[in-house]
């Protein structure tokens, strides 16, 4: 037997306001009984696992110890983090070789990281280059 994820939990001081900006980054609502100051909120995204927010007292100071990676699912990596970037996300790194590959580290509303990696349209495009190339020099 084994196990699957019911719910991934983060930590915050604001359920409302950090569930908000993941909706966003998830395209889904919030839970339409989370209001502000409950102290936890729940989101249901498409295809993942349950997001639960839960009201802790402390802010984050140190480096996440678990953290996602997304992948964009109808825009390139370097769209997605524009779109972040846009909705509230802050850079911390950037990853991004010259070769395409690579990630770029972001951190949300509350300083939560998580990377942003290329496409599978992306990563498609560039398996597909480098076997081009290896014929062409073939």
């Amino acid at each position: 037997m084994s196990a699957i994820i019911h719910n991934i939990g983060i930590d915050c001081r604001d359920t409302y306001a950090l569930a908000g900006f993941w909706a966003q980054v998830f395209d889904c609502p919030r839970q339409p009984d989370d209001l502000p100051g409950d102290p936890e909120a729940m989101l249901l995204p498409p295809g993942g696992p349950e997001v639960l927010f839960l009201a802790v007292p402390e802010g984050k100071a140190v480096k996440n110890r678990l953290h996602l990676d997304l992948e964009p699912a109808d825009r390139t990596r370097d769209e997605e983090v524009a779109r972040l970037l846009g909705i509230g996300a802050t850079q911390v790194a950037d990853c991004r070789r010259p070769d395409g590959s690579g990630w770029v580290v972001l951190a949300d509303p509350e300083g939560n990281e998580f990377c942003v990696l290329r496409s599978a349209a992306e990563r498609a495009g560039a398996t597909a280059a480098t076997a081009a190339m290896a014929d062409a020099a073939g």
